[in-house]
């Protein structure tokens, strides 16, 4: 829908806005390779600038612009906000774009090339459902596209669009396409083999293209004739997103809603699956089973009743909704509701997990907070099995982890919590470490495995032992064992 369209019926266009499909996808690849030109060309050719932005970049452009032509505007300061970002050429931050077609809704993560951010790449790809990685067609496959590569693998993002950028400084060469493309494949061959995940299978395209020229980026270009597929935005618009085939019920307890003595419900977003009124669920950890007595649907403030009407004994993933349960059982936040006769999650107090250390401070054998979707717990790294090189994806032993390290570890926690692996469901199967002391997010994790704790043998002081001995002489109902 056009501006003019916009202008004429404000109503319609949000209505339509509203229900259309979001994809959130990141842009990573070397430092230089155009990420940063590439979402602002398709902010620009999507007419997302207003008129005051565009003005505004093309003085920036006079002081900071790379692009070395007067006539040409630098869509990479449409991005890069930072003053640093400008006056570098280079993206440090995450820098986050919103941008819609008439068939999708977008936000862009603008992710950092350099290997000193990774852990900035790493927040972007954790919410995003496919990657673009630019390769520059004069350079080819380099360590960093090997290391993203390795990133948005690992982060379960299993839409993958190679775009090989620059293709106007080779001249729009069909045999230098076809060698990135080879070695690329090469490259994931090998890398799909350092995966931690047994099931994994991810799509991967390639696009030739030129950012800065526009060539593929919105339309077709006529100087790539060779090139027989779509170009990128028509690509982004139409490309089906691999899920996975995870279909169990999950349903984390964020808020017990309890506005009068006559309803208790409980409410969260629904991380997979679906649930119909009249299901029978069990709860975690307790393990009590219930029947879905009403499922509440959040109520549109205008009219004040609840915006889904149609179908409203069925709730799937991803809505917001309120469960009533038949039965009065003790659930707050923090638990995991699932559907009996599914799959059910993995219940325990360890396990082990692909972790990436995200703190300027080094870990520390202590105890840490453990978040996993609401539910919140003590935990302690127990070991590191292996850290892996995320260039070339060697296992390297290790004992501590630095910032931007990547391990392999096994955690405990301090009671059972319910959990999927994170290559079947990545809201169930991610979590974060947060440090007690500095309230700092130092790790984030994506569980690989399960595990079973060692039960370590206490060491009794000598005054411990003697109090013991008092106890069981002198008080012997209290049945006391020795130590």
């Amino acid at each position: 829908m056009g501006r003019e369209q916009i202008a004429e019926n404000i109503e319609k266009y949000l209505k339509e806005h509203e229900n259309k499909e979001m994809l959130r996808f990141i842009t990573c690849g070397s430092v230089d390779d155009g990420k940063s030109t590439l979402i602002g060309r398709l902010l620009y050719d999507s007419k997302m600038i207003f008129e005051d932005q565009l003005a505004a970049v093309k003085n920036e452009t006079k002081k900071y612009g790379t692009v070395g032509e007067e006539s040409e505007i630098d869509f990479a300061l449409l991005i890069d906000g930072l003053q640093s970002e400008r006056e570098q050429g280079i993206t440090i931050d995450v820098a986050y774009r919103f941008f819609a077609t008439d068939k999708r809704k977008y936000i862009i993560a603008d992710t950092p090339g350099h290997e000193q951010y990774t852990r900035n790449m790493v927040t972007g790809a954790s919410t995003a459902d496919l990657a673009v990685i630019l390769i520059d067609a004069r350079k080819g496959v380099l360590t960093q596209t090997r290391r993203h590569s390795f990133l948005v693998s690992l982060l379960g993002i299993r839409n993958i669009v190679v775009a090989i950028n620059k293709m106007d400084l080779v001249d729009y060469s069909r045999e230098r396409f076809d060698e990135i493309v080879a070695d690329y494949e090469r490259m994931y061959k090998q890398l799909r083999v350092s995966l931690p995940y047994k099931n994994f299978r991810q799509k991967i395209d390639f696009i030739p293209l030129s950012a800065l020229k526009g060539d593929n980026v919105v339309d077709r270009s006529e100087r790539m004739p060779w090139y027989e597929g779509e170009a990128l935005l028509p690509y982004l618009d139409t490309v089906q997103i691999e899920r996975g085939e995870f279909r169990a019920f999950r349903f984390p307890v964020q808020y017990v809603n309890r506005p009068n003595l006559d309803f208790r419900g409980f409410a969260g977003t629904i991380a997979a699956g679906s649930v119909s009124e009249g299901d029978t669920v069990t709860v975690y950890p307790s393990k009590k089973q219930s029947r879905v007595k009403e499922i509440v649907f959040p109520l549109n403030p205008e009219t004040d009743t609840p915006e889904d009407t149609s179908g409203a004994s069925t709730a799937t993933a991803p809505m917001a909704v309120t469960l009533t349960l038949e039965d009065e059982i003790d659930i707050s936040r923090g638990d995991l509701i699932v559907k009996e006769g599914e799959r059910e999650p993995w219940f325990g107090d360890s396990f082990e997990a692909m972790m990436v250390w995200m703190d300027e401070t080094s870990l520390k054998p202590r105890e840490y907070i453990l978040k996993l979707y609401s539910k919140e717990a003590n935990a302690t790294v127990s070991s590191i099995m292996f850290k892996r090189d995320v260039n070339d994806w060697e296992k390297i032993e290790a004992k501590s982890l630095e910032l931007n390290d990547i391990a392999r570890v096994k955690i405990d926690l301090s009671e059972k919590v319910a959990f999927d692996l994170y290559e079947e469901s990545r809201r169930t199967g991610a979590f974060i470490l947060i440090d007690k002391i500095t309230n700092n997010t130092v790790a984030a994790g994506m569980i690989a495995g399960i595990s079973t704790r060692q039960k370590s043998e206490r060491t009794y002081t000598e005054a411990e032992k003697a109090l013991n001995a008092y106890i069981r002489e002198f008080y012997p109902e209290w049945e006391c064992k020795a130590v």
